[in-house]
């Protein structure tokens, strides 16, 4: 009888071992340092489980089937993108996936040019894609809770780093890019804008043609200026970047007249003021140069004819000719000599 209970004890207590080990133990299957399981919105429970056996993220999933139904997790999917590190065991694969404690996803927002760019950025690392965001982005119905429209969107896009869910919906991406669109707006930089004549979506836009002109970061105050000395007397601005805009062709060197009779709200050489909206989401940088643009008599600018990137400003239309003619002979010159030396190589 003795022996018998001894025995009962040590299979008790190997089975008690085994399911420790199997609870408690390393339960992932894969050889690198994590893997992310991506569970999107709708999911059963059935798809994550046969997610995780195709991918054979798991060294048992029948014991991980086992205790999700004692944690009543098929009943709680939580849609999300979820770190499984390796070594990690089945009791805390099941608690994180039960409590939707999903890792979450950086996005850079740097310079782009149009919505549909922004859009694919973004969808590329949510679950909404870039399909879904653009729909979002020129919905006016959608825009009109921020105070904005298809033009204007990209006004409250700062440049910035944002975190999210990765099933996170593009009203809610947008959403947290508007509360830090209004952080950025403090009043004293409302203030600033507003001394200029310009509201804090006409100075993005403002600033969005600043940073197209150049990257000389002495000229964007005084760029600015130029555009501003313009509005000022009703004159067109005449900005080339907005051409390219209207194009949409950012690779252009030159503006020949021809580009100039495009039929768009957004070139500027045809129609007066500023465009819609922001031909690209400009750095913080020329935000501020825009605001703290110097009082100025300029209302031309040309690039210098020695190719530094930094240009030559104007106040009367004669002297304005004499530096334009001076950076077209230097163009042409530069253009004569590649075309000579791509002769050669042939």
């Amino acid at each position: 009888m003795k022996k018998f209970i001894l025995g009962f004890v040590l299979i008790l207590l190997v089975v008690g071992v085994f399911a420790g080990w199997r609870l408690f133990g390393s339960a992932t299957a894969f050889s690198g340092e994590n893997y992310y399981l991506y569970i999107h919105n709708g999911m059963t429970y059935e798809q994550v489980l046969d997610t995780l056996k195709e991918e054979n993220v798991l060294k048992s999933p029948a014991f991980f089937n086992f205790l999700a139904a004692r944690m009543d997790y098929p009943q709680n999917v939580r849609a999300g993108k979820y770190e499984i590190k390796r070594g990690m065991s089945l009791l805390a694969i099941l608690r994180m996936l039960h409590n939707g404690r999903q890792v979450p996803v950086k996005i850079v927002i740097t310079k782009f040019r149009t919505l549909e760019g922004l859009a694919s950025a973004i969808g590329k690392k949510l679950e909404c894609d870039s399909a879904d965001l653009g729909s979002y982005l020129h919905n006016n119905d959608s825009l009109q809770a921020f105070g904005l429209d298809s033009n204007t969107v990209m006004a409250m896009v700062v440049p910035n780093t944002y975190t999210y869910f990765w099933n996170t919906a593009p009203s809610g991406v947008f959403r947290k890019m508007y509360t830090a669109y209004k952080a950025w707006w403090t009043p004293d930089r409302i203030e600033a804008a507003k001394a200029r004549g310009l509201t804090p979506v006409t100075a993005t836009i403002l600033a969005s043609i600043v940073e197209e002109e150049t990257t000389v970061e002495a000229d964007k105050g005084k760029i600015a200026s130029v555009y501003l000395n313009r509005m000022a007397k009703g004159i067109r601005l005449s900005a080339d970047p907005t051409i390219k805009y209207a194009l949409r062709d950012f690779d252009l060197r030159r503006i020949y007249d021809k580009y100039l009779l495009v039929e768009s709200p957004y070139n500027t050489y045809q129609h007066e003021g500023l465009p819609p909206g922001p031909i690209c989401t400009p750095s913080e940088a020329t935000l501020k140069d825009v605001l703290a643009s110097p009082a100025t008599d300029y209302l031309y600018f040309v690039a210098k004819p020695d190719f530094s990137g930094y240009s030559n400003f104007a106040a009367t239309y004669k002297e304005h000719l004499a530096y334009a003619k001076a950076y077209r002979d230097a163009l042409d010159k530069q253009q004569a000599i590649k075309a000579g030396a791509d002769s050669l190589k042939k």
